[in-house]
């Protein structure tokens, strides 16, 4: 999963939630991160992100009492029964328990004693000055952490008010699995963070295996960005062998490539990382926002080690409930991109006379399978095919900044222009490198956390039901996450969240201080109900819904009472009551002319806000 005002991948899943689940980015337009291709085919599967707002836009909150309610019972998922497999019980100890626990202590001792050593950037950062970089140490294996260590990359820009009023480090993460967060610091300069940027130092990191922290590499970054690729919908038995071929074959490139080493990139290595890096930057406890995927490895923190924490908003919320993870949660994101799509073809339809591209939603639809199948018979500009043309319109789904431009593009190809769809969706093969990276992130992190189905008539039942009415994602997601399928190593049991036995006695465990969840009802990389899930699964936090809106990540973005909300709780701690709503931002309109892509050619700023 993955995420525009400050986001980076989710997507947990593709979230997902993904890769081209795009990278969650302060409202910017530039992102925190680039997002990840999905692993099986160059196509971006969603698992996980303006102009400003008129006045008064925002609405006001409304807040509910602020007393603590009783965790009720977890909502229920949203997508019907899928088949039965050896799905996932929740782990009573987290995975390496006792020794695992003693590996992190020992280790955020020594990484307290040690430091940061904070110095100019490497150059392969692009991070200028007053930016500084530095890396930590953590164990590759935590039951073994006087083993072999791994460095984390870590930036860092200072705050810039008075002593006496910072409050220390705000760490950030945007998703993925596999986005980088070093590029965070750069937004203490915006306006939007200016207030935050006074009180704290923004810190940024690559988690391991992502950037040069321990990169993970599953195939060549040539064979990666390969193009044109096919994308059907509807895939042929044939094509579904092909996809089994090239999964099984991924996966021994991920074996071939890493060895042992690929059974420690898990969320749960994740969040014992975070408590290594809170302690080498000398915090008492820790202030953290995680967008999308961030948001997951958040929560299993926030289990873990409760009274390590200070601060934490989750922004785009995972469903951590462990029945979903993740494949659950995946099927579950492309009934929401189906409907995300839907209303994107909505409001092309609204504005016909702009675009010329329908009248009605089905009109547009119309339009966009007529590209399809023309880019089926011949590629444009040689590069774009039907799975870069449904990678580059997944974008739709995670961030209202792409509604223009995809409209625009589409409809200038049907009228024999084919530039600015090949602007919008062509493969950067600077970027080739990175999206890899990404991918086998994404891959390792996903497939090592939880169980998958193994029989591949599971995948092909559940899908093939699925996509008679949300064609638009399925098959994609599919591609994405099929190499769990044939993953060789042992998978673990994702941590019951929230639960006081998953990690000892009550009276060996502190209190969680309030947390402050951030959520759209239309997202579509990060669907709404896991924010309840969460919700529930933490008594204390706050959960602010953005009304009516679907653009993944939040923070940064033109919503001023969400950031508002964020801004106060950051600052002194308070959070607006056990939940709070916010009116949505305005729809995009037609712009008088194209506006220029995101600078990534892929996704607008995202969360600080996209498996």
């Amino acid at each position: 999963m993955r995420a525009a005002p400050l986001y980076g991948i989710l997507g947990p899943l593709s979230l997902s939630l993904t890769m081209s689940a795009l990278l969650a980015t302060p409202a910017t337009g530039r992102p925190l991160a680039v997002p990840a291709v999905r692993a099986a085919t160059t196509a971006t599967a969603a698992t996980t992100w303006s102009v400003p707002a008129p006045a008064g836009a925002a609405g006001v909150p409304l807040t509910a009492p602020a007393a603590t309610a009783p965790r009720s019972a977890p909502a229920a998922p949203t997508a019907p029964g899928w088949s039965a497999w050896s799905g996932s019980a929740a782990s009573a100890a987290p995975p390496g328990g006792a020794a695992a626990a003693r590996g992190v202590a020992l280790a955020a001792r020594r990484a307290a004693q040690r430091g940061v050593t904070f110095r100019r950037c490497p150059r392969a950062e692009q991070l200028a000055a007053p930016i500084t970089c530095g890396k930590v140490s953590v164990p590759l294996d935590y039951t073994r952490p006087r083993g072999k260590h791994i460095a984390l990359t870590v930036s860092r820009v200072r705050a810039t008010g008075p002593t006496a009023r910072r409050q220390g480090a705000l760490i950030y993460n945007p998703g993925g699995p596999g986005a980088s967060g070093m590029a965070f610091p750069e937004y203490a300069a915006e306006d939007a963070f200016r207030r935050l940027a006074a009180a704290y130092d923004f810190v940024g990191y690559a988690p391991r295996g992502v950037g040069r922290s321990a990169p993970l590499s599953c195939r060549r970054p040539s064979a990666h960005a390969k193009a044109p690729t096919s994308s059907p919908p509807h895939p042929t038995a044939a094509f579904k062998r092909r996809l089994v071929a090239r999964a099984r074959a991924y996966v021994r490139g991920c074996t071939r490539r890493s060895g042992r080493a690929l059974a420690h990139y898990t969320t749960l290595n994740n969040a014992r990382d975070l408590e290594v890096l809170r302690a080498a930057l000398g915090q008492r406890r820790l202030t953290f926002v995680g967008a999308s995927y961030g948001t997951y490895y958040g929560a299993v923190y926030a289990t873990l080690f409760p009274g390590r924490v200070r601060r934490m908003v989750f922004d785009s919320v995972v469903n951590p409930a462990p029945r979903q993870i993740w494949y659950r949660d995946n099927l579950d994101q492309s009934v929401a991109f189906e409907r995300r799509w839907r209303d994107w073809r909505r409001w092309v339809a609204r504005h016909h006379a702009v675009y010329h591209l329908g009248r009605t939603a089905d009109r547009v639809l119309a339009s966009y399978e007529k590209a399809r199948r023309r880019l089926g018979r011949k590629p444009a500009g040689g590069v774009i095919g039907t799975a870069q043309l449904q990678n580059a319109f997944l974008r739709t789904g995670y961030n209202d900044a792409y509604w223009d431009p995809s409209a625009r593009a589409l409809a200038a190809y049907l009228l024999g222009d084919p530039e600015p769809l090949i602007a919008l969706a062509a493969p950067d093969p600077a970027q080739a490198a990175a999206d890899e990276n990404g991918s086998a992130v994404y891959t390792a992190v996903e497939c090592n956390d939880a169980p998958w189905p193994h029989a591949w008539a599971t995948w092909d039942r559940d899908n093939t039901a699925l996509a008679r009415r949300a064609p638009f994602e399925t098959w994609n997601n599919v591609a994405m996450n099929l190499p769990c399928a044939f993953w060789p190593l042992k998978h673990g049991r994702p941590v019951d969240v929230g639960s006081v036995e998953a990690v000892g006695p009550r009276k060996e465990r502190a209190a969680l201080p309030p947390v402050l969840l951030l959520s759209a009802e239309r997202d579509a990389a990060t669907p709404y109900t896991g924010a309840k899930e969460l919700w529930h699964r933490l008594p204390g936090s706050s959960l602010v819904t953005e009304r009516k809106a679907g653009t993944h990540g939040l923070w940064g973005g033109p919503n001023d009472c969400v950031n508002r909300h964020v801004d106060t709780y950051l600052l002194t701690g308070r959070t607006p009551g056990r939940s709070a709503f916010c009116a949505p931002r305005p729809e995009p309109e037609p712009l008088p002319e194209p506006a220029p892509l995101p600078e990534s050619g892929k996704q607008p700023a995202a969360l600080p806000g996209t498996p």
